[in-house]
């Protein structure tokens, strides 16, 4: 392609993963981060590739944690405050928790999954990405019946879309993962995983783009689109610097909405807190897991790093706040004791909480941006932002380098109107 500038607004893996798709494409790329790169879910995440499942839209999902909305041990939180825009949205979230919404995302989401999985491999591959990276398995764990219900319907729609989940009875769970207690009844093996350290993942990423030409500059944030004459000629820092393009992706994650509306198009995303607690493996710390798992009753994620076990859930909705709650913290450690009976109560390694942009239909927005020419965004992936990062950048790529992607139709960030 002729030489073309783009400017990336957002370091985290979605942006990152765009820029290093574009520059490959021979793009000269500029990379503009309004903190330090991954500030927001993409560091301290699962590290789990989980290809093929459904966002949180889940059936009942609002009206089963609705007399908990309020009680900070609750998965799923909301601090209590005047903020009309929050409520609209759960109430807008609340119409999408169907069954039939959650066989329209897994319809959309199955074959980008098996799409970034070969994508993560070429990348890791091609780059040499030192990530701990491997191919395996993840096991949802359920300790009550309703649970397992559910979870074995969940299993017969990703057979239907091309998975090949495998449900198991709580003795063959123990095999798998001997750290499971009796208290196991059962679960769900995916074996369409993969499994890396977040944190070593962004740091490789970073350096593969650099030397591609990738321009990465942390601490600047984007204030402003630069539009002339019906497309975008760049962007304006909040310093006042004029920075020019051919083409802008907003890659900003919840902070994409302001921009957005710039090009008049109404993104309606909610910043979701997660938190990660981190335990060392050994006498007294987390047990020696063999197998990331979740559980279906509380969605707390278990994976295990190099020498520790991360702990990584909940869904807290108090707006930009990034406060560590220590009640929200514990619950990581304090839950997981029902299926992990070996968790020993050692002073957590590391703690940390992010920013998900979370779309109220559990859909990223991916795609061109109103009538601005050259204007794309690439936010709203949710809990799935470190599975879909990857294919979410090659797509970016092809459809700003002008190659017509089909997978982009289901993701317009036009679906909600203006």
């Amino acid at each position: 392609m002729p030489p073309y500038r783009v400017v990336v607004a957002g370091g985290g893996l979605v942006g990152l993963c765009s820029a290093w798709y574009l520059a490959r494409r021979g793009a000269e790329v500029v990379v503009l981060e309004r903190a330090e790169l991954g500030a927001g879910a993409s560091r301290g995440n699962a590290g789990i590739v989980a290809a093929g499942h459904p966002p949180l839209n889940r059936p009942g999902k609002v009206r089963q944690s609705l007399p908990h909305l309020f009680d900070e041990r609750s998965p799923l939180y909301v601090r209590s405050r005047r903020d009309l825009d929050v409520w609209r949205w759960l109430a807008e979230f609340a119409r999408y928790c169907t069954r039939g919404h959650e066989r329209h995302c897994l319809e959309k989401l199955a074959p980008m999954g098996l799409d970034t999985l070969a994508c993560f491999d070429a990348l890791v591959g091609e780059e040499g990405i030192a990530c701990d990276y491997r191919r395996g398995s993840y096991l949802e764990v359920c300790v009550g019946g309703k649970a397992m219900a559910k979870a074995r319907e969940d299993a017969a729609l990703m057979r239907g879309c091309g998975y090949h989940p495998e449900v198991v009875d709580g003795g063959q769970a123990r095999e798998m993962e001997p750290a499971l207690g009796l208290r196991v009844a059962g679960g769900v093996l995916f074996p369409e995983t993969r499994i890396l350290d977040p944190y070593l993942f962004l740091l490789g990423l970073t350096e593969a783009a650099r030397r591609r030409g990738v321009s990465i500059r942390e601490g600047v944030a984007v204030r402003r689109l630069t539009i002339e004459g019906g497309a975008v000629r760049g962007v304006e820092t909040a310093d006042g610097e004029g920075v020019a393009a051919d083409a802008v992706v907003l890659a900003t994650g919840p902070f994409s909405l302001a921009l957005a509306e710039q090009a008049g198009c109404r993104l309606p995303i909610q910043p979701g807190k997660g938190y990660h607690r981190e335990m060392a493996v050994g006498p007294g710390g987390a047990p020696a897991m063999r197998v990331a798992c979740t559980n279906r009753e509380t969605g707390i994620i278990c994976t295990p790093l190099e020498g520790r076990v991360r702990f990584v859930g909940t869904m807290e909705f108090s707006g930009y706040d990034l406060e560590l709650k220590p009640v929200r913290l514990e619950q990581l450690t304090l839950k997981p004791r029902a299926w992990l009976p070996g968790l020993g109560d050692a002073p957590p390694v590391s703690e940390w909480c992010g920013l998900r942009p979370m779309s109220p239909d559990g859909l990223p927005f991916i795609g061109p941006v109103g009538d601005v020419a050259g204007l794309s965004v690439a936010v709203g992936h949710g809990n799935l932002g470190l599975t879909l990062s990857a294919v979410t950048g090659e797509m970016v790529a092809n459809h700003v380098t002008g190659t017509a992607d089909p997978r982009l139709a289901p993701f317009s960030p036009a679906r909600f109107g203006r």
